[in-house]
């Protein structure tokens, strides 16, 4: 979901009329708003009206969906709603909520989301969502180009997501936009890029296609500003500490990486921090391009990266390094920030840490 949502420009949010909003409507409208879908770019569809006749209920639902969109910052207010039933116009039942509803929909798609501005002019980028090889061609990525124009012919380098920045270069030998042959492309299109003379291992989702000559500098290690989820945005109870390990997406990527936290120690639900994040591999990371961290399926913080800085030099890629500062951030606040495991596995020397550290009880029932 993370890297189909990288490449949106608008949003219907489906919610059942039987149902309500439920708890991932909160994350879809979270993760709409962290990938940059305009607020004039969003539609509801009430589905499963036929199930709750009583307009009533359906009022109630829409009020409770209206009220979440304002929450996220989405114009609820004025947001379309739009009732329906999914399965009605499949089977051609009831045409008002069926094939009228879809034709509804529809007409808000067309005449009232707005097309992004397109950076026609810039230095093309494109970013690989999937790779499939194909034998006796070549290998195709497919994605949605972000800026610039591609032409067949064009000699092209993929960076990015390597652990040493290295790079391969090809030149595009077919582009196809739903199932059409295409001499160029445009930003906003979904392309699939047919690469000459590469196999699949050299190219994988989460790479970024930069025309050959680029300036460009991969890298592991970036600044950026974090923002951490309340529990009541779907985020987590617990804070972030020093040297925390989870998920960065960004873009069609992500990768593990490991947090420093710039001049204080923990983050809380809520709040905003400056921090440095150290990835498992080199990435293709621009200024102002955001990110989600997530642990396990739950979004946790969200953020926008802010300054690119050199690659993490090899002391600093050592796993040992990383151990040794967990330990010594848990020896010197005197409990252990990481859980359970972390604690089993590093064992930390408490008998000279301070005693009864109050930022202990934030910490409290994480695995």
């Amino acid at each position: 979901m993370i890297t189909g949502a990288a490449q949106m420009e608008g949003a219907i949010l489906v919610v059942a009329a039987t149902d309500g909003p439920m708890p991932q409507t909160k994350e879809h409208l979270l993760l709409a708003r962290q990938v940059g879908v305009p607020l004039e770019n969003i539609v509801v569809f009430m589905n499963k009206v036929d199930e709750v006749p009583d307009a009533e209920t359906r009022e109630l639902v829409e009020m409770d969906i209206r009220e979440q969109l304002n929450e996220f910052g989405y114009p609820g207010d004025t947001c379309p709603v739009i009732f329906g039933s999914a399965l009605c116009a499949l089977e051609g039942k009831q045409p008002e909520i069926g094939e009228e509803a879809v034709k509804q929909l529809l007409d808000v798609l067309d005449n009232k989301f707005v097309i992004p501005e397109r950076k026609v002019n810039e230095e093309p980028m494109f970013a690989a969502e999937h790779v499939y090889s194909i034998v006796g061609r070549g290998t195709v990525i497919t994605g949605k180009l972000e800026r610039g124009i591609l032409k067949r012919g064009d000699k092209i380098e993929i960076v990015g997501g390597t652990k040493d920045g290295t790079t391969v270069k090809s030149t595009i030998s077919g582009l196809e936009s739903f199932r059409k042959t295409v001499d160029q492309a445009e930003p906003g299109d979904q392309l699939g890029v047919l690469l000459r003379g590469l196999g699949p291992k050299d190219v994988r989702r989460g790479c970024v296609l930069l025309p050959q000559g680029h300036k460009h500098k991969v890298t592991d290690k970036v600044k950026a500003q974090l923002y951490v989820l309340k529990e009541s945005e779907g985020g987590a109870k617990t804070p972030i500490a020093n040297y925390f390990s989870e998920h960065v997406f960004s873009l069609t990527w992500d990768s593990g990486a490991s947090v420093k936290i710039v001049g204080k120690d923990f983050v809380m639900p809520g709040e905003s921090a400056e921090v440095e994040l150290s990835l498992n591999s080199q990435m293709f990371i621009e200024p102002q391009q955001r990110f989600t961290i997530r642990k396990g399926a739950k979004t946790i913080g969200t953020g926008v990266f802010t300054d690119v800085l050199p690659p993490l030099t090899n002391e600093e890629k050592d796993p040992k390094s990383k151990k040794k500062l967990m330990k010594a951030e848990m020896e010197r606040l005197g409990f252990n920030p990481y859980g359970e495991l972390a604690e089993k596995r590093l064992k930390p020397d408490f008998s000279n840490s301070p005693k009864d550290n109050p930022a202990a009880k934030a910490f409290e029932g994480q695995p």
